[in-house]
């Protein structure tokens, strides 16, 4: 610690946010959440008041469909889509709401003191931060999935990931890419077609320099500085978010969210151009694709004429299940992320619904190789919490790694500390198992796992740290790293081993799968997000043309 006067000041600023939001927080739960952990009346009235459209009556999907597509996020929209402009009618199965957008309403809650909106039915939350929350339970937009050694985060909402995710669609680099799909897919073929075809239609694109210079994003300035210091050129992000809405919310002219660290639990005033501004919302205009919010798929088989049938509970926000229904389509495309497709081909294994799945289903899963880091920040700033990650660098001293600036979610305000996401290319991998007395499907994920990619991405922290002259060193703290938990989980039925090389699974044709499931656990040191797209536009392209 270079500074003691000024270690003594961010450590107060740290722990003083930390304290604050840990009352907030038990506040909550003693108002929210009775023995049962069932929604209080008091809660239940608040959520009707605010979010009244995901409690109108839902419709009922039909009985048969040519096409299922199971989830709603980055691969089950560009499905859902390019389906319907092919004149396959659709019905797209989401288990969450479908939550609407206002420039001024708090749509979602935030992360500072989160209340039910924030999880799908649970009580309580540790995130980042490490500060225990508590909450009434209701069907909210993230779902912490928690297995041995790793949370798994992951959407539970028309949208999917791209509701509660922080925006950056990177590209990985070639020989990262043929490192992690072994020549499964080409890689030309995606940087050619399939990588620009999703940025027009995400309209991606860096921060303007106008908002760079703005004081939500004095982090992003204070986090690229600190990078130069230590010998690194940070390479620029691309966005989804749309920037005039946070110009807006700089001008006042609408609710601030992407600029005072909101995203995770989503943007209320739609500042993120999320599948349901896009991929979704042109589906539906074709006439082709019906979204059916508040259903669950539960589990999948294939009839004796080849048909496939989909156990589907429909549920109200509060929990309460409404009604179970099977369904039936002559297709069926999962795309209902990494935990839910896997889950539902190992049980459909396991149970013998899907008798000729393959030895590879369940197999080749990953977290990306995620680790949240805070470094000391090199001098007393009034730092923002502008959300969308504005650079990375790259990193290959030991193993190869990305560091991406980032924010801290719920704490729009001076810490001290400057945020990055690592992603390390991880060879670690796991496998889905099926528990036949619970009928549930689980993994379990190795501390070798988990030790071995926080020190190599501590590691590069610590030395840009160094070299930047930091007033505080948060790993003395233990604020520095948290690998306890991913963001993007990857792989368990990974294409070209449980499926062909589009996502054709193996021994049930018209089964498929389109989404972060097919990944065999990375994207070589970047956000899975654009890759997931991209290989689903291939992937949806060349089944259509062949027809099956």
């Amino acid at each position: 610690m270079r500074d003691e006067g000024g270690g003594r000041v961010h450590r107060r600023a740290f722990f003083k946010a930390a304290g604050t939001a840990a009352m907030l927080g038990a506040a909550g739960a003693a108002m929210g959440a009775g023995p049962s952990g069932a929604v209080d009346p008091m809660w239940d009235t608040l959520f009707r008041m605010w979010v009244p459209e995901i409690f109108a009556p839902l419709p009922d999907p039909p009985a048969h469909s040519p096409a299922i597509v199971i989830g709603s996020g980055f691969g089950a929209a560009v499905t859902a889509l390019r389906l319907a402009e092919a004149g396959i009618a659709n019905t797209v199965l989401e288990r969450g709401s479908r939550w609407p957008n206002d420039p001024w309403r708090e749509i979602f809650t935030g992360d500072d003191l989160p209340d039910g909106r924030g999880f799908w039915h649970r009580t309580n939350f540790t995130g980042v931060t490490k500060v225990p929350m508590h909450f009434a339970s209701f069907g909210g937009v993230l779902d912490c999935t928690q297995y041995p050694g790793i949370d798994v985060w992951r959407a539970a909402a028309v949208g999917g990931g791209s509701v509660i995710f922080s925006g950056a669609m990177v590209a990985p680099e070639r020989r990262f890419f043929d490192h992690v799909f072994g020549g499964t897919v080409e890689y030309g073929e995606m940087e050619s077609v399939y990588y620009p075809r999703v940025r027009e239609m995400l309209r991606l694109s860096p921060i303007p320099g106008d908002l760079y210079a703005a004081s939500p994003f004095a982090h992003s300035r204070a986090w690229d500085e600190q990078v130069r210091k230590a010998g690194y050129q940070p390479l620029g992000n691309d966005s989804i978010f749309n920037w005039d809405i946070l110009r807006g919310e700089i001008a006042g002219t609408t609710r601030p969210s992407a600029t005072v660290a909101r995203s995770n639990l989503g943007n209320s005033n739609g500042a993120k151009f999320d599948l349901n501004q896009n991929y979704l919302r042109y589906a539906q205009e074709t006439g082709n694709s019906a979204i059916y919010p508040g259903h669950r798929v539960d589990s999948i088989a294939q009839e004796s004429g080849g048909r496939y049938a989909v156990t589907v509970t429909k549920l109200a926000p509060t929990g309460e299940v409404i009604c179970t229904r099977t369904l039936t389509c002559d297709r069926l495309f999962l795309g209902a992320g990494s935990v839910g497709t896997s889950e539902l081909l190992v049980r459909a294994q396991a149970t013998g619904a899907l008798p000729n799945l393959n030895e590879h289903i369940g197999d080749g899963w990953g977290t990306n190789g995620d680790v949240v880091l805070a470094r000391g920040a090199s001098q007393l700033a009034g730092f923002g919490q502008g959300v969308p990650s504005v650079s990375r660098i790259l990193d290959e001293s030991a193993v190869p790694l990305t560091l991406e600036s980032w924010y801290i979610p719920g704490i729009p305000f001076e810490t001290g500390a400057l945020a990055s996401l690592g992603m390390v290319l991880d060879p670690a991998r796991a496998r889905f198992g099926y528990d036949r007395a619970r009928n549930a499907v689980g993994l379990s994920w190795s501390t070798k796992n988990r030790d071995d990619i926080v020190a190599a991405a501590r590691a590069v922290d610590h030395r840009i740290a160094e070299r930047a002259n930091a007033l505080v060193e948060y790993g003395a703290l233990g604020y520095d790293a948290n690998a306890l938990f991913t963001a993007h989980p990857l792989g368990g039925a990974v294409l070209g081993r449980a499926t062909d090389g589009n996502g054709r699974v193996h021994g049930h044709p018209g089964l498929y799968v389109m989404d972060g499931a097919a990944i065999p656990g990375s994207t070589g040191t970047v956000n899975p997000s654009l890759t997931i797209t991209a290989l689903a536009e291939r992937n949806i392209e060349a089944i259509i043309r062949a027809g099956k």
